[in-house]
């Protein structure tokens, strides 16, 4: 019987690439929020969104993480609309 040199803390592929997806998301969160005008909304904003990221750090159910993911995007898709409505 073989023995496996990973950790029992391991992600599995899936899980790797998931949170490669979600830190991504959490850059470009940062960067778009980087551009908003006001200096007290950006603050709002970045503390908001870290603080979302960090409190959900810990979720495990595949589910729950796929809709946070989505509700993350969307959050990004409007701020980056507002965001070019407003420079027009």
């Amino acid at each position: 019987m073989s023995v496996s040199r990973l950790p029992p803390t391991a992600l599995s592929l899936k899980q790797f690439l998931q949170r490669q997806h979600v830190l991504g998301l959490y850059r470009n969160m940062l960067r778009t929020i980087r551009k908003v005008p006001d200096q007290a909304d950006r603050k709002y904003l970045s503390d908001w969104a870290r603080a979302e990221f960090k409190r959900n750090k810990s979720a495990t159910d595949q589910d729950a993480v796929r809709m946070m993911i989505t509700q993350a995007k969307n959050h990004l898709d409007e701020l980056q609309t507002s965001l070019s409505l407003a420079s027009s």
